[in-house]
């Protein structure tokens, strides 16, 4: 089964307005980050840091969207930002907010220069940290200081002082990870399931696979880990499975994934028309038309999840550069 393929003149033509990224580009033109695995101390509960630093006209727009699998604890330096969340339409300057995972891609733009550096968490991070009920965040945009803030160092305005947004993109990510340790001292950093970890990494390596003898092999009963499951993502395990699909057909059209996965990829639904359909459930477009419409955003998500999933099935090496880059 074909993956349908962007055409790069017409995706360029189209990428409007003109984004200079201080961090790189696809080979289509747009922007990448500056995403890493955490420090080691830190990797179960946080997935991902990175930082994005993108300059456009004052007065430019920019519209996209947002589909990522994982909570995001997002500190926004610059930038006019809209979002279409579950609670309506957001507005946002600069602040340090927390962004919940999304079932479907979440409508977001940026009008003028936008800088972020964001924590992606791992399943199971948030009830770990006693962060809220994961489904009462799903598609939502909240602010730090209503879930972590910390009268001395956690509050939104503060966050953005800590990290200076006129200093280098490697100190953002350094700052990250230390503030994310004071967290982990308030909290009490109770670590999370480690079925968990194992049903993410499962999932990266299979999303079709069955939920009954993954509970068998794991030696826990199949509605516990249901239960545990849906604690942790706020979804149940199918769906779970069935977005984990769509990103890595998502990925592979945007260029950001390893080629040599593609069939693979593909192979995971029935046919054409059931990956059209599904695709179309999560994006509101189809493959084809996902391919050729420029997606910044969604390009930045999907290339840092597709790092980390190769790194924790262990076909990249930490630090090393994905096959995309190289």
């Amino acid at each position: 089964m074909a993956i349908a393929k962007a055409h790069k003149g017409a995706q360029n033509a189209k990428l409007k307005p003109a984004l200079h990224s201080a961090l790189g580009h696809t080979r289509d033109g747009e922007p990448l980050s500056n995403n890493r695995a955490p420090a080691e101390d830190l990797a179960p509960w946080v997935a991902r840091v990175y930082a994005t630093k993108v300059e456009m006209g004052a007065e430019d727009t920019l519209s996209c969207g947002l589909l990522s699998d994982t909570p995001v604890l997002r500190v926004l330096f610059c930038g006019d930002w809209t979002a279409q969340t579950r609670d309506g339409i957001g507005r946002y300057g600069p602040s340090a907010l927390f962004f919940g995972a999304q079932t479907k891609r979440m409508p977001v733009t940026v009008k003028g220069s936008f800088a972020s550096v964001g924590v992606a968490l791992t399943p199971g991070a948030v009830p770990a940290l006693k962060g809220p009920n994961v489904s009462d965040t799903l598609d939502r945009i909240i602010l730090y200081d209503h879930i972590y803030g910390h009268k001395e160092w956690g509050s939104s305005a503060q966050m953005i002082e800590w990290f200076d947004p006129e200093g280098p993109v490697e100190r953002w990510l350094k700052v990250a990870e230390s503030l994310f340790r004071d967290l982990l001292a308030v909290t009490g950093g109770k670590r999370p399931d480690p079925v968990i970890e194992e049903f993410d990494k499962a999932a990266f390596a299979d999303p079709n696979l069955a939920i009954a003898e993954f509970a068998e092999h794991h030696r826990i009963e199949r509605r516990t880990l249901e239960r545990t499951i849906k604690k942790a993502y706020g979804m149940t395990p199918k769906q779970v499975l069935r977005r984990a699909r769509v990103l890595d057909i998502a990925a592979h059209l945007r260029g950001v994934a390893d080629n040599r996965e593609e069939e693979e990829a593909a192979l995971k639904f029935f046919d054409q028309s059931h990956m059209i359909r599904e695709f179309r459930n999560y994006f509101g477009m189809t493959p084809r038309q996902f391919a050729n419409t420029p997606q910044p955003f969604m390009t930045l998500t999907l290339e840092s999840r597709q790092a980390r999933r190769l790194e924790v099935l262990g076909r990249a090496a930490p630090g090393a550069p994905p096959p995309w880059r190289v």
